[in-house]
């Protein structure tokens, strides 16, 4: 009798140590998801900041756009009148000096104007061809880069990037991740966004409660791998992710699916110079 008494007694401290082990474990999972939501709250405000950043961006390309335009049916108005004017009797009542100091002041401002729309084009060219001679060819599987409207996009497999089902790095992405940090090194006045992107596979881990929980967590551990690893200064870093909802292709193919799991990094130039141009524009105008 008395050993049943105490195989009970070890049986009701046995499940009490287990209730508390379980509640502690509930207690650290409920702060854990509170902090995951609240920076997620966080990374998806800077997300809709830097997409307005963007769309700001495109908007002057465009405004630069229209004053080229604007700026060569001026001059060829210049011209045409010079033209008149040299081939008129009576211009005595016209200044050509002064037309053809106009024609030059246009002329020049087309130039600045081009090179000025150019710029950022050739440079995203260059950081894009620099970056892929440094990528092996099985790097290169896995790596693919374009320049969309003067935006670079390297798109990276999660395969190469995570370990399997998690948002921790994998060895084999440091290789890589390191000569893409060498790219963004080299061109220190470029913004760099990172974001993450998932199938549509529903995720099932007890610390991530859906696909946008992983999404923002590899883009915010590839931010940390390039701020920690490889010293990027992390004011021109943000992290984000979009879950499974820019999707590339069909999820309803196992391949659209892995073209699917991928990880942006989005360089984004600054063109200040092209408002700095503008309000030239302005001056000249005003002084004409």
């Amino acid at each position: 009798m008395r050993k049943i008494y105490l195989l009970a007694g070890l049986i009701v401290v046995a499940t009490f140590g287990q209730s508390c082990v379980s509640n502690k474990k509930y207690t650290e999972l409920q702060n854990e998801n509170a902090s995951l939501m609240l920076r997620n709250q966080e990374l998806t405000s800077k997300l809709g900041s830097s997409e307005s950043n963007l769309n700001a961006n495109q908007t002057r390309v465009k405004s630069l756009e229209d004053m080229i335009a604007s700026e060569k049916a001026n001059a060829a108005a210049l011209q045409d009148a010079l033209n008149k004017c040299l081939n008129s009797s009576s211009q005595g009542n016209v200044n050509v000096a002064k037309l053809v100091d106009q024609i030059q002041a246009s002329n020049k401002y087309i130039k600045q104007l081009i090179e000025s729309k150019m710029k950022s084009d050739s440079l995203n060219l260059v950081l894009t061809n620099n970056l892929t001679r440094s990528l092996s060819r099985e790097e290169l599987s896995d790596v693919d880069v374009q320049v969309l409207k003067g935006v670079v996009y390297i798109s990276l497999s999660d395969k190469m990037l995570y370990k399997s089902g998690s948002y921790e790095i994998s060895e084999l992405a440091n290789t890589t991740l390191s000569k893409i940090a060498k790219i963004i090194k080299d061109y220190r006045d470029y913004d760099v966004l990172v974001e993450g992107n998932t199938d549509n596979v529903p995720i099932s881990q007890v610390n991530i409660r859906n696909n946008w929980d992983l999404s923002v967590l590899r883009g915010s551990s590839v931010v940390q791998a390039l701020q920690n690893q490889f010293g990027i200064d992390p004011k021109r870093l943000t992290a984000a992710g979009r879950g499974e909802f820019n999707p590339l292709e069909s999820n309803a193919t196992a391949n659209g699916k892995m073209r699917n799991r991928r990880t942006q990094i989005i360089i984004t130039p600054k063109l200040d110079q092209f408002m700095e141009l503008i309000g030239k524009a302005g001056e000249t105008e005003g002084n004409n």
